[in-house]
Parts: C-alpha cells; sequence; structure tokens
C-alpha cells in the first residue's frame, strides 16, 4: 500500500487503471505475473490486490474517490507520506478507527477502544473456515459502503424506480414487474410510484421515495 500512496502523491485524481499499470512497471511484473487470475479466473491478482489497497486507504482516510474508479491523496495521506513509515500495511491502517470499524464488520467509525475490540481475532490459530467468514463480512461491508455511495450519487429518478424493485423483491404484487409504476413526475400528486396487489388493481400500494 505505500508504493500505492507514493504513485498518487501529488494529491491529482488519478485512475486506479493507470495506477496499476505504473505499479506493475516499478515492481518489474513479467507478462505472466500480470495476466496471472484469481482462482476464482474472473479478474487479474494484481489488478485485485491494487483495488483492495485502494479500498484499504479509502477506508483509512489515506485516499478519497473524486470519481469513479479514481483515488487521489488526502490530508491525511499526505501526511502518512510525510513520516515516511517502513510501510503501509493492515496493522499500520489499524490506527484509524474508520479502518478498525471497516474491518470489524461495524460499518461506520466508532471511538477507537470500542471499534478494536469488535475486530476478529484472526491468527494463525483460525480455521480456514473462520478465515473465509472474517474475509466475507469484510467483502459485505465494502459492497455495502459502495452501493449505498453509488445511490446516493443517482438522480431521483433513479432512486425512485430503484425503491420500487425493492419492493417488488420484498414481495409487493406478487413480484410481478408488470405490477409496478413508476409515476415520480409533475401532476403525480407527490407520488413516485404505485404497485398493484392484485391482478384487478382493486389494492393498490402508492409509494413516496425519499432519500
Amino acid at each position: 500500500m505505500l508504493p500505492l500512496l507514493r504513485a498518487v502523491g501529488d494529491a491529482n485524481s488519478h485512475r486506479v487503471r493507470d495506477v496499476v499499470e505504473e505499479l506493475a512497471d516499478q515492481f518489474r511484473l513479467s507478462a505472466d505475473e500480470r495476466a496471472e487470475l484469481l482462482p476464482s479466473g474472473t479478474q487479474k491478482a494484481f489488478v485485485n490486490r491494487v483495488n483492495w489497497g485502494a479500498t484499504y486507504l479509502r477506508k483509512a482516510g489515506l485516499l478519497e474517490s473524486p470519481a469513479r474508479a479514481h483515488v487521489r491523496l488526502t490530508e491525511e495521506g499526505t501526511r502518512v507520506l510525510a513520516m515516511a513509515p517502513a510501510k503501509v500495511d493492515r496493522s499500520f491502517l489499524m490506527r484509524y478507527p474508520a479502518f478498525v470499524a471497516f474491518v470489524s464488520g461495524v460499518g461506520r467509525p466508532e471511538d477507537e477502544s470500542s471499534a478494536r475490540e469488535r475486530v476478529p481475532a484472526v491468527s494463525q490459530q483460525s480455521t480456514p473456515d473462520e478465515r473465509m467468514q472474517d474475509a466475507a463480512a469484510e467483502l459485505r461491508v465494502a459492497l455495502k459502503e459502495d452501493l449505498l455511495a453509488k445511490v446516493k450519487a443517482a438522480s431521483p429518478g433513479f432512486f425512485e424506480r430503484l425503491v420500487i424493485d425493492v419492493l417488488l423483491g420484498m414481495g409487493y404484487g406478487g413480484s410481478r414487474r408488470e405490477a409496478a409504476e413508476h409515476l415520480g413526475r409533475s401532476g403525480d400528486g407527490g407520488l413516485d410510484g404505485v404497485i398493484k396487489q392484485d391482478p384487478l388493481g382493486l389494492d393498490a400500494v402508492y409509494v413516496q421515495a425519499k432519500r
């Protein structure tokens, strides 16, 4: 993670894809190493590591995302670079309550002492199942926060349709797509959608979506 911080040390916005290539050149990775895939075969291993490094640094507050798939150094990131640490790893980032909350599955900062108490005890004594559960919890928190950020950045119309989709997914209207209608326009009386609970439309749920 320290080379990643240094790669964006000019405080400008950088595309993560460009940073991946810069670090691959810096580490002198061979073509085979650059092309190596995760065991799942869904993503290149080095790309995955750089992206997770960026995620950890963002959760700790050393990087920020000014745009989709972009990263930029924060004031705290600048301060860390000025400290010239030997390395930046998970142990280093545990000094930041926001990062502790992230890896503990809490999802938001707490005071440092209480957040630390929630950190999963991942150690050499942990079983493979325990390590997988801890990793899955970390993935869920990251996904939840990324989804919430995207929803908040989306248009009001998108949010209204999303609320209707969620209600359909919960079983309203018998989960029938044709049972739902998105309104959300002038003259709709403040309504954003309607879901017909029965095929005749005699029983309806009226929706107002508020961010």
